[in-house]
């Protein structure tokens, strides 16, 4: 009895998931086109006697965090990050009180802050991801992950994330998908939580980037981050980071703006064979934020375009999501 028992239980752990998403998929996605265009691409490729079988090896697919994994708005959340840590070392830079963009975190003008562009944001990131060791960087990461909390939603960063998002990273890995994260988010700032947060390994991450070097202090080797831009894992160079990281052309994208558009391209457009991409559209003011064309963070206008004329699935939050976060 205690063998049978055993076995039951062992069957159940193993195999129930398996029967979960054979019987309704994505549960959180209302029936409706995307969720069909999801599972019809998922079928199709997963099916031995279909001709657009495609070999595990080469089920590949790659999303963006910012705006397609988690929410975005007022700002990235590495920029709130960077924000608390000029707010922790200000005390030792009282010139930062009349220096932009410094100016603006200290006094919690997410405007002026936005405001300075791609070039004072570069300086706040490059100021507080700096001068210490990677090993450093990581630990800072996981203690501010800890406490912080969004400004409007008052909720940890990492409850932020969309569940049907996460049964969407869950169906595909139970289709024998390997899932890579491709962000303009900072690589080092995503590792240390991807895995807790999504099943992603750490090494299954490809992001932006600044300089390390490596030094011996007092005989203990050791990575530096310095305050050099290295890669910038955005727009152009999606396709250039998935190229160098992975290796292999993605059959499977998901993103949610402009930024992503040339990772949509690489993915779709060329490569032979059925091939998948999405854009989160995001609609839905009440439960998390509606913005597109003219917005500053997670703008979305070309790509949606695009989407359009290459027939790729735009999911309406609003319409298409029976809950948002977890």
């Amino acid at each position: 009895m205690k063998t049978l028992l055993q076995s039951l239980t062992l069957f159940l752990v193993f195999f129930f998931p398996l029967f979960a998403f054979a019987i309704s998929p994505l549960p959180s996605w209302n029936d409706g086109t995307s969720k069909q265009d999801i599972i019809n691409f998922v079928t199709a490729v997963t099916s031995k006697s279909s001709s657009d079988y495609v070999d595990p090896r080469e089920r590949i697919a790659v999303f963006d965090n910012d705006g397609t994994l988690w929410s975005e708005q007022p700002a990235y959340f590495q920029l709130f990050f960077a924000m608390d840590r000029v707010k922790n070392m200000a005390a030792a830079h009282p010139e930062w009180k009349t220096t932009q963009p410094f100016q603006a975190v200290l006094e919690g003008d997410l405007k002026a802050v936005a405001a300075s562009g791609e070039k004072g944001i570069l300086e706040l990131v490059m100021t507080t991801h700096a001068g210490m060791t990677t090993d450093e960087f990581v630990d800072i990461t996981k203690e501010w992950f800890k406490t912080a909390r969004h400004p409007t939603l008052n909720k940890p960063y990492t409850k932020l994330v969309f569940k049907p998002m996460l049964e969407l990273l869950d169906y595909l890995r139970a289709n024998d998908f390997k899932i890579f994260i491709v962000s303009g988010g900072g690589v080092e700032f995503m590792r240390p939580w991807v895995e807790e947060v999504y099943g992603v390994l750490p090494e299954q991450v490809v992001g932006s980037s600044i300089v390390t070097a490596f030094e011996m202090r007092d005989g203990t080797p050791v990575l530096i981050r310095k305050p050099k831009l290295d890669f910038i894992d955005d727009k152009a160079g999606k396709p250039v980071g998935i190229n160098q990281h992975i290796g292999r052309r993605p059959i499977f994208a998901f993103g949610n703006s402009d930024g992503d558009l040339q990772m949509l391209q690489w993915t779709t457009l060329g490569g032979g064979g059925k091939r998948f991409a999405g854009i989160v559209h995001h609609t839905d003011r009440e439960r998390e934020f509606a913005y597109d064309k003219d917005s500053h963070m997670g703008r979305l206008d070309k790509a949606l375009v695009e989407a359009g004329k290459n027939g790729w699935t735009v999911v309406d939050m609003k319409k298409e999501w029976k809950v948002i976060y977890p």
